[in-house]
């Protein structure tokens, strides 16, 4: 889409550099006329993707001079007080499992309410009137604040709170981690998943030495199952694809 089509709105990614939040990055730079990234250091056992976010930024810019001169500046909030109050395996270091309540440990309660919150105050004073997430509800582990019904909510509280229409885009909502990886390859080709699997980073653990099929993890955390599954069903669909064109 051109930037013309969303009349020079600008947006603002809320990009921790992991796989998802990289395709959300390049579906704004596709639509909207200035892109900014926002991430978050809150005391995240993974914290390494905070170095992976800045590189991941430089190599779409050079990789993909169409959108550089809409990728705008970087802003990093540190909001260490949500780990220091929270007692997840996020957030600290213990072993990852289900609680009593159904939700794997990982949960860090409030973390998008939060985020965005703050992620609407920054757009307030850039003038964006677009943000821009990853959350997702279809392959994800069960996190309430994912949840489309949560999202369109805050919207209008964001909305209702700062006076002004507050636009909270979630592309990937329904979408399969393999459906993740087909739309990555529409917005960028196989230039853009060799990028998503190189440079960014999704394993809980932190792991960044085993570089597998579908980028650098643990290959065991709940993170790195989603993105592998994902994966080896997108190139299986892929080939599919391929085969039927092939007979055709």
């Amino acid at each position: 889409m051109n930037p013309a089509a969303a009349a020079g709105r600008k947006a603002l990614v809320l990009f921790s550099g992991g796989q998802d939040s990289t395709v959300c990055l390049a579906w704004a730079l596709e639509r909207f006329a200035q892109v900014e990234t926002l991430g978050f250091d809150y005391g995240q056992r993974h914290r390494i993707e905070l170095d992976c976010r800045l590189t991941v930024r430089e190599q779409i810019k050079q990789q993909f001079p169409q959108w550089a001169a809409r990728l705008g500046d970087d802003h990093v909030l540190d909001l260490s007080l949500l780990g220091q109050i929270s007692d997840t395996a996020l957030t600290s270091e213990r072993a990852i499992e289900l609680q009593a309540n159904g939700l794997p440990n990982t949960f860090v309660p409030g973390r998008n309410l939060l985020f965005l919150g703050f992620a609407a105050t920054l757009a307030y004073r850039r003038g964006a009137s677009v943000l821009v997430g990853g959350m997702c509800e279809t392959d994800y582990s069960g996190y309430p604040d994912c949840r489309d019904n949560t999202l369109k909510a805050l919207q209008v509280a964001l909305s209702l709170g700062l006076d002004t229409p507050m636009t909270l885009e979630t592309p990937l909502m329904f979408l399969t981690k393999a459906q993740t990886w087909a739309l990555s390859k529409q917005l960028g080709g196989d230039q853009l998943n060799e990028l998503i699997a190189e440079h960014t980073h999704t394993c809980y653990l932190g792991e960044r030495g085993v570089r597998h099929a579908w980028g650098h993890g643990c290959g065991e955390c709940p993170a790195c199952a989603l993105r592998a599954a994902g994966h080896a069903e997108w190139l299986a669909s892929t080939a599919v694809q391929a085969a039927v064109q092939a007979v055709g």
